[in-house]
């Protein structure tokens, strides 16, 4: 399976602007910038975009590894909180943290952690950000 995201850029870093887009359609021209990673504007940034795909990608991969147990989650909530730090003369991604909580009916909380800790790990996204630290406060409802 292949899926593509876009972005043009025009101008320098600071007073430029990007817009970005899915190939499914639902991003369309999504304005980005310099303002809008660094500054609080309206728009997106990579390291959001990111932790929307890392959230729901392990929110898939809990729900598989709580589904080969028997378990069927009424309700998963996932946040990624992506940290972008200076490093050196540039920037670098060295944190990710998920925040969890999920309803498992039936589920112990032993079970549910292993659960967690295994998506945690395995899902697609944390393995592309394998550079980094990643850590969960998981939670059962």
């Amino acid at each position: 399976m292949e899926k593509k995201g876009s972005a043009t850029w025009t101008g320098d870093l600071k007073s430029g602007q990007g817009h970005l887009s899915t190939e499914s359609g639902l991003l369309r021209e999504v304005p980005y910038g310099f303002d809008t990673r660094f500054e609080g504007a309206a728009g997106t940034n990579p390291e959001e975009l990111i932790g929307a795909a890392h959230a729901a990608c392990f929110s898939m991969a809990l729900s598989m590894i709580l589904g080969e147990h028997g378990a069927t989650p009424e309700e998963i909530t996932a946040t990624s909180t992506v940290t972008l730090n200076k490093e050196g003369e540039g920037f670098a991604i060295k944190r990710l943290h998920l925040d969890l909580t999920a309803k498992v009916p039936g589920l112990d909380e032993a079970a549910f952690r292993t659960a967690a800790d295994a998506a945690k790990d395995g899902c697609p996204v944390s393995k592309l950000c394998a550079g980094a630290e990643i850590t969960m406060d998981a939670r059962l409802a």
